[in-house]
C-alpha cells in the first residue's frame, strides 16, 4: 500500500515466582479472579506496569503520572517474575488512600449487607480504622465483619483467654456503659474511669472487651467500637456471656 511500516515493540515475559513462564496451568488468573481476591484495579495495574517498565525508584504511580511518564526506553529486556506479595504490598497502600465510601460499597457487598442501612452506617464509622490495617478487600472485610455479625465461638485462643480472664469484669462494666453517652470521646473517659476506680491499667479493661464484642483482638480503637456498635447492641453482646 505504500505506507511505512509502523515500529514493533512488547514488553518482557512474565514468568511465575519459580521462574517458569506463567500459563493457564501454570499459576495465572483472570481479572475477575484479582476482583474476588480482593485486589483493587488501580493497585493492579500499578504493579503490572511496573512488571516490565520503571521511572527510576518510582513504585507507586497514578494512572494519570503513568500515561505521562511512560516510554519504551524504560521497558526491561530480561523476563518478570510475579510476586504476589509485592502485589499485596502495593495494594495495600492504594486501599489506605482509598475513598471511604467506596470501601464500603464494596465491603457491605461481600458481607451481603449492601441494604442493610445500619451496617452500613457502622461500617462507615470504621473505615478510616479499619482499612489501615487492611492489605486486601477480602482482609477488610474478615476485619470488619464483626460489625454486621455477633461474633460466636469458638474465638481464637488468646481472645477466649481474654474473654475467660475478664468476664466478670465485664458484667461490672456493662453497667457503667448503660448510662454512658455512646460519643468516642465519653467512652474513653468512661472506660478510663472504670479502670482507675477498680485498679486495672486501660489495657486490661479494652482487650476482654474488644474479644466480647468482635471475637478478635485487633481492631480499631475501642472507644470508636464501642460508638460505631452502639449502645444497644453492645449492652446485647454483653449480656451474652
Amino acid at each position: 500500500m505504500g505506507w511505512e511500516a509502523p515500529r514493533y515493540a512488547h514488553i518482557p515475559l512474565i514468568h511465575g515466582a519459580d521462574g517458569a513462564k506463567l500459563s493457564k496451568r501454570h499459576g495465572a488468573v483472570s481479572v475477575l479472579e484479582f476482583r474476588e481476591q480482593g485486589f483493587l484495579p488501580e493497585a493492579l495495574c500499578n504493579y503490572l506496569l511496573r512488571l516490565g517498565w520503571g521511572h527510576g525508584d518510582a513504585e507507586i504511580l497514578s494512572r494519570a503520572e503513568a500515561i505521562a511518564l511512560f516510554d519504551l526506553d524504560g521497558v526491561g529486556r530480561a523476563a518478570s517474575r510475579m510476586d504476589y506479595a509485592k502485589l499485596t504490598h502495593v495494594n495495600g497502600v492504594y486501599l489506605r488512600a482509598a475513598d471511604d465510601a467506596r470501601l464500603v460499597d464494596d465491603v457491605a457487598a461481600r458481607l451481603g449487607v449492601s441494604a442493610d442501612a445500619t451496617a452500613r452506617a457502622r461500617l462507615a464509622a470504621l473505615m478510616p480504622g479499619l482499612k489501615e490495617r487492611a492489605k486486601t478487600l477480602t482482609d477488610l472485610a474478615a476485619s470488619a465483619e464483626f460489625l454486621v455479625r455477633r461474633p460466636t465461638p469458638p474465638f481464637p485462643a488468646k481472645a477466649a483467654a481474654q474473654l475467660a480472664a475478664g468476664q466478670a469484669m465485664l458484667t461490672e462494666l456493662r453497667a457503667d456503659l448503660a448510662s454512658t453517652v455512646f460519643e468516642p470521646e465519653t467512652l474513653h473517659a468512661a472506660l478510663a474511669n472504670f479502670a482507675e476506680r477498680t485498679g486495672r491499667k486501660l489495657g486490661e479493661v479494652a482487650q476482654p472487651l474488644r474479644a466480647a464484642l468482635s471475637g478478635g483482638l485487633t481492631t480499631p480503637p475501642i472507644d470508636q467500637v464501642l460508638a460505631a456498635l452502639g449502645r444497644e447492641e453492645v449492652l446485647a453482646r454483653l449480656a451474652r456471656l
